[in-house]
């Protein structure tokens, strides 16, 4: 990603202990929630009034200032400072402009806010485990294309960053040459996001990062009894990972096929619908690294909560031209090479399956 003048975390840490013998300056803040009507506020901030309101009562806490010198930022407006830095392509000047605030600032109240964010993770972003869970999380994917006991579906989306440097920097380089995290979700019929690993280089195998997650392992473990997720011909096929045939020759062999794509498409919609609501993830995240992977799973938790309160995607947002937003959405989507190596038992289970349920 080239340089485009933005100031970086790593500049502002140096310009905020230079005294360049300038006066203070002190900022004019607009009370952005007042002020707009709420189909502004939406469009600009990507959640609605109430839906921050809500956010802001679970996160309040975390952050207050002690006390109320040096023009301290209101918790408020910290939320919709990140807020706004999730709903654009990313550039901290414009940021500070629109929140009246120094470039320093507001790269520190990204970093606070995504923490405390983040921090809702596991309130938010769960695997169903309860069997009454797991029923209707598998009967709301049957009713897509009458594939059975599916509880997700399973693929990796590239987020662009800047070049973390250093002797690994060239590991976040992906296959599309733009350097990058990619990352792992599992998402259920509803584009809530039920699993996510946010902390591989671009040049990682989406096969590489579910072999290593916490999730393979509880599947392994049998925590989600004889329920399935689905993904595409860059996993191994497993007992609990059902995977396309290859070569679909038998009218049962199609069928399979044509539902098990048109069940895990779910997938593919979740990381749209998540980049169109928060666009700093399809341009870019120009932060360090370690601030870009907790921004990343702050916006997931804010992806979940706006479907808990029923939201409606929102509106293209302002500055940001809707045709260039979805090339950049299309560009974080990359094919994994084929992985092709079946093992016996998972392709006698999904033969089985094949023969038993859909050749019937």
């Amino acid at each position: 990603m080239d340089n485009d003048g933005d100031i970086f975390e790593d500049d502002l840490e140096i310009l905020d202990i230079i005294d360049f013998g300038f006066p203070r300056q002190i900022y004019n803040r607009a009370n952005h929630f007042v002020n707009l009507d709420e189909l502004s506020f939406f469009r600009r901030f990507r959640l609605t009034k109430n839906t921050t309101l809500a956010l802001l009562e679970l996160i309040e806490e975390d952050l207050e200032f002690p006390n109320d010198i040096n023009q301290s930022v209101s918790p408020m407006n910290q939320l919709l400072t990140c807020l706004r830095y999730y709903a654009t392509d990313g550039h901290l000047m414009a940021i500070a402009d629109f929140t009246g605030m120094h470039t320093s600032t507001v790269s520190r109240i990204i970093l606070r806010v995504s923490r405390a964010i983040a921090s809702l993770g596991q309130r938010f972003i769960k695997m169903p485990e309860r069997d009454e869970q797991l029923q209707q999380t598998a009967q709301d994917f049957f009713v897509t294309a009458r594939f059975p006991r599916v509880i997700g579906a399973l693929d990796g989306t590239h987020v662009k960053i800047i070049s973390p440097g250093g002797e690994d920097g060239e590991i976040f380089r992906n296959r599309k040459s733009y350097f990058s995290i990619n990352v792992q979700a599992v998402c259920n019929a509803h584009l809530q996001i039920l699993d996510v690993v946010a902390r591989w280089p671009g040049s990682a195998h989406d096969a590489t990062i579910f072999a290593n997650s916490r999730l393979r392992a509880r599947f392994e473990n049998g925590n989600f009894r004889n329920y399935i997720l689905l993904g595409d011909s860059g996993y191994p096929l497993k007992p609990y990972l059902f995977t396309p045939l290859h070569n679909p020759l038998t009218r049962g062999q199609q069928l399979y096929n044509a539902a098990h794509i048109r069940t895990r498409n779910c997938v593919e919609r979740l990381f749209g619908t998540w980049k169109r609501r928060f666009p700093v993830l399809a341009y870019g995240v120009r932060l360090k690294l370690d601030t870009a992977l907790v921004v990343i799973v702050a916006t997931a938790v804010l992806h979940n909560m706006a479907i808990d309160m029923n939201e409606e995607e929102p509106p293209p947002p302002e500055a940001i031209d809707p045709d260039e937003l979805e090339r950049f959405i299309a560009l974080g989507q990359i094919q994994d090479i084929p992985f092709l190596v079946d093992h016996p038992n998972p392709v006698n289970l999904r033969n089985e399956l094949v023969h038993n349920y859909f050749a019937n």
